[in-house]
């Protein structure tokens, strides 16, 4: 009986991880998404806890250290979800999955140690080949991750060195042969070796992220979770847990198809990502061939005055924007600006930010319809009859240079055509260039105007000025 109700708990969990990732597709309908998930997962569980039983009919024990673990982990996860800034937000998503691929890997670590501490009888290459699988793909995905996020919060810098990209195809070859030896010679082989390959995975974890520049962590990041779903779902494997497996499998296969979404907005292969090092080896401040020449400058007032007599306005935000935590502030000009009969929109470059839909979690914070933020493809469209353009600390994804300098290393990267309004007006605070550390050739065009200044501040004069209009 109680088998029957644990098993009837995972195919709840599992249709409410399919639901709510189908409604994660959905601005309007992610957050309810994302609480029907988590409240599969609590079922999934409230159930393995309670109803459980293994082949002996012996349940779960131990519950001290289960619920003792399980409130660290709520209370730490709650705090930390409180407390991050939006700033933070990356590097948070990113630490929060390496997590994710350890738990995997210490789920290979103790079903091999229980393998190699019982007598076993069968055939167990399967469980053999799960294990070292899911002990290799996790803990890639922590070292990793580990490492994305000291590169997002710039406690770790892009290092490379010759040969590199050699190094780490020769060193996750060597994992894959030592696991398939360890497969096939399980009985007789030493322990030493299972342990040797989880240190060389973490070994790999890190010197695979290392190199790669900041432009592309965003993909990195996207590339990281669906590895820590594929570890996942190999403990689904191990247990013979529908719901984990299912789990695994939907955060694998999402976030798949996320980086080569992100890729192909990049208009970059993955293997040009991981290889091409974009943005690693790029020089702060090199410019490109056309982006010679004097920028100028536009006041606030001037700004308002564009703005209030507009008829279209078209807002592309950037990682400026969540530095400032001007979010709220924008919205707030939006509403005064409407008042005044001016449509606003919101243009979002897939990659804007340091993680996959940053900017729309920005902006969403700030209660931002979802109606007013266009994807790429349309806001192109509508830029041609927008009379002002405003660039909120967006950089590298607003660069003509991607169209008209092939040696620029973003060329052939899709981008925001901003150019293309009657009036751009670009906030920054300085000249310098954007995480890519690529010249903007969008700053020095004829109907450029640069509006220097703290992204909040700047908002708030912006709003003052167009009241008074």
């Amino acid at each position: 009986m109680e088998a029957n109700i644990l098993t009837v708990c995972y195919l709840l969990a599992s249709v409410s991880f399919i639901l709510g990732l189908k409604m994660l597709s959905n601005p309007a309908t992610a957050r309810k998404g994302n609480l029907i998930a988590a409240a599969g997962m609590a079922i999934a569980i409230a159930g393995t806890i309670f109803l459980y039983t293994d082949e002996q009919g012996q349940p779960l024990h131990n519950y001290p250290w289960i619920f003792a673990a399980l409130a660290i982990g709520a209370v730490a996860g709650t705090l930390a979800a409180k407390k991050v800034q939006m700033t933070a937000m990356p590097e948070m998503v990113s630490l929060f999955n390496g997590m994710g691929g350890a738990c995997a890997a210490l789920i290979s670590i103790i079903e091999f140690g229980h393998l190699k501490g019982e007598l076993t009888t069968g055939d167990i290459t399967g469980t053999l080949i799960v294990i070292c699988t899911g002990l290799i793909i996790g803990s890639v995905s922590f070292a990793g991750s580990v490492i994305a996020w000291g590169k997002l919060n710039g406690k770790i810098k892009d290092i490379s060195f010759k040969g590199q990209h050699l190094f780490n195809i020769v060193l996750l070859l060597a994992l894959v042969v030592l696991a398939v030896y360890l497969t096939m010679n399980f009985e007789s082989i030493n322990p030493l070796l299972f342990y040797i390959i989880f240190v060389g995975a973490l070994v790999y974890g890190i010197f695979f992220v290392l190199p790669i520049g900041g432009a592309d962590m965003p993909v990195v990041i996207s590339l990281l979770n669906s590895f820590t779903g594929v570890a996942a779902a190999c403990g689904g494997f191990l247990y013979h847990n529908k719901a984990m497996l299912t789990g695994g499998i939907l955060v694998g296969a999402a976030g798949t198809l996320l980086t080569i979404l992100m890729c192909k907005a990049m208009n970059r292969s993955l293997t040009n990502v991981l290889i091409g090092s974009f943005g690693a080896s790029a020089k702060p401040g090199a410019a490109s061939a056309t982006s010679q020449g004097s920028y100028k400058e536009i006041s606030v007032s001037d700004t308002a005055m564009l703005m209030a007599y507009a008829k279209k306005v078209m807002v592309v935000p950037g990682y400026g924007l969540a530095v400032a935590q001007a979010q709220h502030a924008c919205h707030e000009l939006e509403k005064i600006l409407e008042e005044k009969g001016v449509e606003v929109k919101y243009a979002i470059h897939p990659v804007a930010g340091r993680m996959p839909g940053h900017m729309n979690v920005l902006l969403a914070e700030a209660d931002v319809s979802y109606d007013k933020l266009l994807e790429m493809e349309q806001a192109n469209e509508e830029f041609a009859s927008t009379d002002v353009v405003l660039v909120l600390g967006a950089n590298d994804v607003v660069n003509p240079a991607a169209k008209s300098d092939p040696a620029s290393p973003i060329y052939g990267m899709p981008i925001l055509d901003v150019e293309l309004a009657k009036h751009c007006i670009v906030n920054k605070r300085s000249m310098k260039p954007g995480y890519a550390g690529i010249e903007n050739d969008l700053f020095f065009r004829p109907k450029t105007s640069m509006l220097f200044g703290d992204a909040k501040k700047v908002l708030q004069e912006l709003i003052t000025e167009v009241k008074a209009i």
